[in-house]
């Protein structure tokens, strides 16, 4: 495949986003008009809860997917409440959900805590995507993120995500690496989402050419593989 026409494919895998704390309806409103704009559609918009349903109506019946974040950023709301996020954003009209895991309770040992939360919203979801972001930085170690990695997608999970993009550390093809090789030993039809850091066409690759390598070649289709990234869109464009 070459650069063009990598950057093309890549394109249709991004799920174009503003989680900036200071993003408000404006930004939402210049994000969706951009998205339906492209020659290649990307894969999502992905926004604070807020906006979706003013995103929801910009998108309209275009095939661009609506994400929506809870438990968001630090992941340490209450099921109640996460779940109540979770039901809001769907009558809204939000097509995917993605869900911080409680990693601080996981990394304390609580983890049933955190199959619960997850268990709750996946219930809620039934009808909808479900993206449980790991915030890998912050749990650092293989076996951490191996474990984490197995509770979500015993819990269901569609999309393993590696990070809120709110934490010093965010992707890393290491990360992506375990996350990709639980996937594939779970046999299960759930996909990945590499979020945080991504800016160039050459970081975009290393993490589409790990998950052809485990998942085999054709499998990073946007039905499996996403790019959550604000920054990264105009960098895939240049090099059409």
């Amino acid at each position: 495949m070459t650069l063009s026409a990598f950057a093309k494919h890549a394109v249709t895998l991004v799920d174009l986003t503003d989680l900036s704390d200071e993003c408000e309806a404006h930004a939402v409103e210049a994000l969706a008009q951009r998205a339906l704009s492209l020659s290649v559609p990307v894969a999502a918009l992905c926004i604070w809860p807020r906006f979706v349903t003013q995103a929801r109506k910009m998108l309209g019946t275009s095939s661009i997917q609506l994400a929506t974040v809870v438990n968001f950023p630090h992941g340490e709301e209450n099921i109640a409440v996460t779940c109540a996020q979770t039901e809001r954003a769907l009558r809204d009209g939000a097509d995917e959900i993605d869900l911080v895991l409680p990693w601080r309770a996981f990394l304390a040992g609580r983890h049933d805590e955190a199959a619960r939360m997850i268990h709750a919203v996946r219930q809620k979801t039934k009808n909808a995507h479900l993206k449980v972001i790991l915030e890998t930085g912050e749990l650092r170690d293989e076996p951490q993120i191996r474990a984490a990695s197995r509770l979500a997608l015993a819990e269901g999970t569609d999309f393993l995500k590696t990070s809120t993009g709110k934490t010093p550390i965010s992707a890393t093809p290491e990360a992506a690496r375990i996350m990709l090789e639980e996937i594939h030993a779970s046999g299960q039809d759930a996909g990945f989402k590499a979020s945080g850091g991504l800016r160039t066409i050459e970081q975009a690759k290393i993490y589409f050419d790990l998950a052809e390598t485990i998942m085999g070649s054709g499998w990073a289709t946007q039905n499996h593989f996403r790019y959550g990234a604000s920054g990264l869109l105009d960098n895939l464009l240049a090099h059409f």
